[in-house]
């Protein structure tokens, strides 16, 4: 399982709390230091299920300095998918990987039933 997160962001620290507490063994992944390429997001979305606006972190500065907000409806997903993958500040986290599989954000109901699914 991979967890990718922004150590310092203090819904990843509770995500990473509920993972130790939970004993779940992981690698943990730094988005800022090593950022999702633009192939992995790709599937990462088309294996998500969710929009992919879910994938912006719309409370971070780069996006609200950006404007995206009005600009995301004109770009295409590709676009968009390419503008994720230049800075991984951009992209919501944390992210949990399993088994090919992916969820966006911590939501502690969500993520047990994810882990605990094959």
């Amino acid at each position: 399982m991979e967890f990718i997160c922004y150590p310092k962001c203090t819904t990843c620290k509770k995500a990473q709390a509920w993972l130790d507490k939970n004993e779940i063994e992981y690698t943990l992944r730094n988005i800022k230091e090593n950022n999702p390429s633009y192939e992995e997001l790709k599937v990462w979305y088309e294996k998500s299920g969710v929009p992919l606006k879910k994938f912006f972190n719309t409370s971070g500065l780069i996006y609200r300095s950006m404007n995206l907000k009005d600009k995301l409806a004109e770009m295409s997903e590709e676009e968009q998918l390419k503008l994720l993958s230049t800075d991984g500040m951009l992209v919501k986290r944390p992210i949990l990987l399993k088994n090919g599989k992916v969820v966006i954000g911590f939501k502690e109901t969500d993520w047990e039933q994810f882990v605990n699914r094959d």
